[in-house]
């Protein structure tokens, strides 16, 4: 198994804070980023974790992902960001990617699903039931928030399958997708979306990344104490969770693992630019 992290959409630049010290020692301004995993596997084809803002996103921004949206983002709508363009890149052709594990199905993860259309879609459950059920929780905040162009293709979205028995680090009610023998799962993380989740999976080192998605958005929220959020990146947070308690107890819980198991876990969020970069200088 080899993984690549990739930043499938560069949004708007965000400053370090001062006097704290960034992920990396990074200690200047960086554009925010849709940070992306591509897993290459023997069993499972190609595997994207999550897929950042697509080629009709960058083409049709404002129809794609919405205008309101674009001008706080402020993507930089750079076609070889793409998630598609960095497969090919990478020597592979688009039909290689035989499926995508989605943390959750907000607009800035779920971008690149055109562009793979023929890829088995995994989320968890709770997602899936969100967006498919009229009568769940949270139904029409989430659908609001998957956006039309990027499933008007009819993606095979799928949900995981839960064993309430399986744990991961404590975390219960970990999933499994469908069809995927490597291993990876679809780690409850709640708070941000009806059915967020981390993707967890071990490294060809057996060490195991946490694709947390939005649980947490800026790693002084785990690193320091107390925790601290980025006051560019809280508001995003603010605007887009469905449970402010939960999300505190998922951020909670993702501190303490950081704090008792840093040996055998590598934790990092969806668009802190610090994280990624430090991640981007090492080899999985």
């Amino acid at each position: 198994m080899r993984i690549h992290h990739l930043n499938c959409g560069s949004l708007r630049k965000i400053p370090p804070l001062g006097g704290k010290p960034t992920a990396g020692a990074v200690d200047h301004e960086l554009a925010a980023v849709c940070h992306c995993l591509l897993i290459e596997t023997d069993s499972d084809g190609l595997i994207l974790v999550d897929t950042g803002l697509g080629t009709a996103d960058l083409q049709r921004p404002n129809l794609s992902l919405g205008a309101d949206w674009v001008a706080f983002a402020q993507p930089a709508l750079d076609p070889e960001e793409s998630a598609l363009s960095q497969v090919v890149r990478l020597g592979y052709v688009p039909q290689e990617v035989r499926h995508i594990v989605l943390t959750h199905l907000h607009r800035d993860h779920t971008g690149g699903l055109p562009d793979f259309p023929h890829a088995r879609v995994h989320v968890h459950p709770d997602e899936y039931r969100a967006v498919t059920e009229p009568a769940a929780a949270h139904h029409r905040h989430s659908l609001d928030r998957f956006m039309p162009a990027h499933r008007s293709h009819d993606p095979l979205l799928t949900p995981a399958s839960v064993d309430e028995r399986t744990e991961w680090f404590g975390f219960p009610g970990a999933a499994r997708p469908q069809g995927l023998t490597c291993e990876l799962l679809l780690v409850p993380l709640p708070g941000h979306s009806a059915g967020h989740a981390g993707v967890a999976v071990r490294g060809g080192n057996g060490r195991w990344l946490l694709h947390a998605g939005d649980a947490y958005m800026f790693h002084g929220e785990l690193e320091y104490t107390p925790p601290l959020s980025h006051p560019v990146l809280e508001p995003v947070q603010q605007g887009s969770q469905t449970d402010a308690a939960s999300r505190v107890v998922t951020r909670d819980r993702l501190r303490d693992l950081r704090r008792d198991r840093a040996n055998e876990v590598n934790i990092f969020s969806a668009h802190d630019p610090w994280e990624f970069a430090r991640l981007t200088a090492l080899t999985d």
